[in-house]
């Protein structure tokens, strides 16, 4: 049986993309299995876990639930747009200092949400922290040095 295609143009970290993709493919597949930008991670599938988390817009979005033709007309930012950005490098340099990455697999998510976080809050709180990364699961720090490190760079980044 063949699957219907579509020619979508997409606005992929600054560089239009056009591709043709299967009817109804997510954002994430075409991310991963088309542009191979391998940043956002594919786990539960389901929006749960927040490894797949990209920017639509400046917004943290789940790209495991966003259809790709329905990202047409929108800026996409994986974690390599933002690698060369100041924040950015201070909450590399704070997750790497305080062993916050282990595995690795949830990184590329949290360090959007986080990123994105500190875009909009100077002085946050342990307890903000939390609640803003609440959406991204790490199965292996316990969570206390990634939340360090998010502290420590959103001190360094305000001074």
């Amino acid at each position: 049986m063949m699957t219907a295609k579509e020619v979508l143009t997409l606005d992929v970290n600054g560089a239009r993309r056009e591709i043709e993709v299967a009817c109804g493919e997510i954002l994430l597949t075409v991310l991963r299995d088309e542009l191979r930008i391998t940043s956002p991670k594919r786990g539960c599938n389901q929006g749960v876990c927040g490894a797949c988390t990209i920017l639509i817009n400046g917004v943290p979005q789940r790209s495991c639930l966003s259809l790709a033709a329905n990202c047409q007309s929108k800026e996409i930012r994986t974690l390599d747009a933002l690698l060369d950005d100041g924040r950015m490098r201070k909450l590399q340099d704070s997750f790497q200092g305080n062993g916050a990455v282990q595995c690795g697999f949830c990184t590329s998510g949290m360090m959007i949400t986080a990123w994105h976080f500190l875009e909009t809050s100077d002085q946050p709180t342990a307890t903000d922290i939390r609640s803003a990364l609440s959406g991204n699961l790490c199965r292996c720090t316990g969570y206390q040095k990634i939340i360090d490190s998010v502290a420590e760079a959103a001190q360094e980044t305000s001074q």
